[in-house]
């Protein structure tokens, strides 16, 4: 893939921000709401732990508000520029497109928040 051994391949992905070649998570289908937090305790191609300390990924919940507030922006010029919703319309468009998209912000939250502490090594894993 052409994004491969960049932050933004391992974000977009959710693959190992080391090596980029295993799923962080077990599921990879983020709509499947009882498993959307569970993610595998190291990569079986590198050996990178993923939650490097206890409690890691409460600092994603920053970055989630971050992407959170770009799907609103985003519903909102949508719903109201584009579509010409009232206010009332767009606030009600807002909500759903973060309701709906929860999973996802979830999951690329988490992304982004190891890929600020893990960065891309060319060859880890290979013996």
């Amino acid at each position: 893939m052409f994004l491969k051994g960049s932050k933004l391949y391992s974000i977009l992905t959710g693959t190992c921000p080391v090596c980029h070649e295993e799923s962080m998570y077990k599921e990879s289908n983020p709509y499947k709401l009882n498993r959307v937090f569970d993610m595998h305790e190291r990569c079986s191609h590198c050996g990178t732990k993923y939650k490097i300390e206890p409690s890691f990924f409460f600092g994603a919940m920053y970055v989630s508000y971050g992407v959170g507030i770009a799907f609103a922006v985003a519903a909102f010029v949508i719903a109201y520029f584009f579509l010409g919703g009232g206010l009332m319309t767009s606030f009600w468009v807002i909500i759903g497109t973060l309701v709906v998209f929860m999973p996802l912000i979830i999951r690329l939250s988490r992304n982004i928040w190891i890929n600020l502490f893990l960065h891309y090594k060319p060859g880890a894993g290979k013996n």
